[in-house]
C-alpha cells in the first residue's frame, strides 16, 4: 500500500539498560518532588513493617503497646538499613526492611514449650524476643561472612540471564498469598483501591497529557488518599457496626489498635528488652531463613538495578550487598525486632511504577523512616491504613518488580528446548514445593519432613516454603549441569552477554553506577 509504514520482522534490539526510566541511580528530581516521592515509598514499606508484627506478637504473648514499639523499632532499623545498603552497599535504590521468611521461624521460637513457664504476658514477650534476638544475630555471621569473604562473589559469577530469570520471577509472584487473598479480606475497600491505581498509573496517562507526570509518578499516594479516606466515612457511617471482628479488623480503620499502643515520642534503642538468649537450635533455625533471605535479595538487587536504569550488578557488587546485608540483620538482632532484613519487594516494584530509579529518593525515605520511628503516634497515624488497601497495592508492585525477571529472558535463547526445561522445571517446582510443604502443615499440622530433630524440620521448612530460594537454587544447579559442555550451552544461557558483567573492571559503566562514595572505593575495590 502506498504511503503505508511497512513493518520490520526483526526482533526487538537486546537493551542492557532499561530504556524509559525518568531518573536513573544518578540522577535526581527536584527536591520537593524528590521528598514527596520519598515519602511514598515510605508508605509503601509500611505494609510489610505493619503485617510482620501483627503476625508475630499476640504468639510471644505482646499485646498493642508492644505491636506498637516493635513497629517503631523495624521503622527505625529499616531507616538505617536502607542508608547504609544505599551508601555503601550494592549503592541500588533499595529499601531494606523486614522479610515475611523470617515470621515462620519466629512463630516457632515463640511457641517454644520453654515460655509456658512465664504467666505474665509481658514477660513472656520479652523472654521470646531476646531469643530472637540472639538467634539473629548470630544467624547474622553467614551472609556477613560469605559477602565481604567473597564466598558470595563466587556463588554469583556463576548465575547467567538463564538462571537468574527463575530466582527474580519468584521473588515477587511467590508472594501471591499477599496480594488478592489480602485484598479480600475486605473487599469493598481492597478492589477499589486496585481499580484506582490501575486507572491512575495505567489509563488516565495516555488519555490526559500534563506537563508534568503527576498520575503515574504520584499514583500510590493519590489512590491510598482517596480510598482511605473512603474506609473512614464507611467506618464513621457505621457500615461495619454489626459485621463479624475479623470483617471489622480488616475494614475499619480505628481497629488496628496501634494509634493507641503507641507513645508519642519513644526512641528504640539496643538492647531494648533485655540481654539475648542463645539458643543452638533457634540459632540454626535463623540461619535457614537468613539463607533464604538472602536468595531473595540477590533477586531483589538485580530487579533494582534494571529499574534504575543501571548496568546488571557485578558479582562482587552483589558480594558487597550481601554482606551489609547481614550487617543490617545483625542491627535488627541488636535493636529487637522478630525478623531479619531483606530487600522490600514492593518498594522495588514501586521504581517500575513511578520511573525514578534515584538512590536519593530512596535515601529521602529512610529519613521518613527514622522521623516516624520516634514519633510514634504520627507514624502509627499512617500505619493504621486497612491492610485490604496495601493488598491491593501488593497486587501490582510485586507483579512489576518480578516483571524484571523476563528482561532477563532477552539473553537467552528461547528456541532452545534445554532453556525451555530449565525455566519451565525451575518455576513450576517453585510454585508446587512450597504449595506442598504448606499443604502438609495445613492437614496434618506438621512438616513433611519427620526426621526425629524438631529444630531440622522446622529448617526444612523454612527453606522449602520459599518459592524464589526453591526455583533459583534448581534453576542454578540445572544450568551448572545439565548439557554444560554443548557448543550452544553458552549461548543459549546467556552467558556470552553475561561475561562482562562477572567482573566490576569488565565494564567500564560499572565505576559510574556503583563506586563507593567518598574515595572509599580506592580502599575498597571491586574485582
Amino acid at each position: 500500500m502506498t504511503g503505508a509504514v511497512k513493518d520490520e520482522l526483526v526482533p526487538h534490539p537486546v537493551k542492557d539498560q532499561l530504556p524509559g526510566v525518568d531518573y536513573c541511580i544518578n540522577s535526581n528530581p527536584s527536591w520537593a518532588e524528590g521528598v514527596i516521592l520519598g515519602f511514598q515509598h515510605y508508605l509503601v514499606m509500611l505494609g510489610t513493617t505493619v503485617i510482620i508484627p501483627t503476625i508475630i506478637v499476640p504468639q510471644m504473648g505482646g499485646g498493642n503497646v508492644e505491636k506498637a514499639q516493635v513497629i517503631q523499632t523495624l521503622l527505625f532499623v529499616a531507616g538505617v538499613n536502607t542508608l547504609l545498603q544505599s551508601w555503601f552497599g550494592t549503592r541500588l535504590p533499595v529499601v531494606i526492611g523486614g522479610s515475611f521468611r523470617f515470621i515462620m521461624p519466629a512463630i516457632f521460637i515463640a511457641l517454644s514449650n520453654q515460655y509456658n513457664t512465664y504467666l505474665d504476658p509481658r514477660e513472656r514477650f520479652k523472654q521470646s524476643m531476646r531469643s530472637m534476638q540472639g538467634a539473629l544475630m548470630i544467624a547474622s555471621v553467614l551472609p556477613t561472612l560469605a559477602g565481604f569473604l567473597g564466598f558470595w562473589r563466587i556463588v554469583t559469577r556463576f548465575l547467567c540471564p538463564l538462571s537468574k530469570a527463575p530466582l527474580v520471577l519468584l521473588v515477587g509472584f511467590g508472594l501471591y498469598e499477599q496480594g488478592f487473598p489480602l485484598l479480600g479480606e475486605c473487599v469493598e475497600i481492597g478492589l477499589p483501591e486496585l481499580v484506582l491505581l490501575i486507572l491512575l498509573s495505567q489509563f488516565i496517562p495516555h488519555m490526559w497529557t500534563l506537563k508534568q507526570p503527576i498520575f503515574e509518578r504520584f499514583a500510590v499516594l493519590l489512590s491510598v488518599g482517596i480510598v482511605w479516606a473512603f474506609a473512614a466515612f464507611l467506618t464513621v457511617a457505621g457500615a461495619y457496626k454489626n459485621r463479624p471482628p475479623q470483617t471489622q479488623f480488616s475494614c475499619r480503620v480505628d481497629r488496628s489498635g496501634l494509634v493507641s499502643g503507641a507513645s508519642w515520642i519513644r526512641f528504640p534503642y539496643p538492647l531494648q528488652w533485655g540481654i539475648p538468649n542463645v539458643d543452638v537450635g533457634q540459632v540454626f533455625l535463623m540461619m535457614a531463613a537468613v539463607l533464604v533471605s538472602l536468595i531473595e535479595s540477590t533477586g531483589g538487587f538485580i530487579a533494582a538495578a534494571r529499574y534504575g536504569s543501571a548496568t546488571y550488578c557485578p558479582a562482587s557488587i552483589l558480594s558487597r550487598g550481601a554482606g551489609w546485608l547481614g550487617l543490617s540483620t545483625f542491627v535488627n538482632g541488636l535493636w529487637g525486632t522478630p525478623t531479619g532484613s531483606t530487600v522490600s519487594v514492593e518498594n522495588v516494584g514501586l521504581l517500575a511504577l513511578t520511573r525514578v530509579g534515584s538512590r536519593r529518593v530512596v535515601q529521602i525515605s529512610a529519613v521518613f523512616m527514622l522521623f516516624f520511628s520516634v514519633l510514634g503516634k504520627f507514624g502509627a497515624i499512617l500505619a493504621s491504613i486497612p491492610l485490604p488497601i496495601i493488598g491491593a497495592l501488593y497486587c501490582v508492585l510485586f507483579g512489576l518488580m518480578s516483571a524484571a525477571g523476563f528482561d532477563l529472558l532477552q539473553f537467552c535463547n528461547l528456541n532452545s528446548y534445554r532453556t525451555k526445561f530449565i525455566l519451565g522445571f525451575s518455576i513450576y517446582m517453585g510454585l508446587s514445593v512450597p504449595q506442598y510443604f504448606n499443604g502438609y502443615v495445613i492437614t496434618t499440622g506438621r512438616g513433611p519432613v519427620q526426621s526425629g530433630s524438631a529444630t531440622f524440620d522446622q529448617i526444612m521448612q523454612v527453606i522449602f516454603t520459599s518459592p524464589a530460594a526453591v526455583a533459583g537454587v534448581i534453576a542454578y544447579l540445572l544450568d551448572m549441569t545439565l548439557a554444560r559442555r554443548h557448543p550452544l550451552t553458552r549461548k543459549d544461557s546467556g552467558r556470552h552477554w553475561w561475561a562482562k558483567f562477572k567482573y566490576y573492571s569488565r565494564d567500564p559503566r560499572s565505576e559510574e553506577f556503583y563506586s563507593l562514595p567518598y574515595g572509599l572505593s580506592k580502599y575498597f575495590p571491586s574485582v
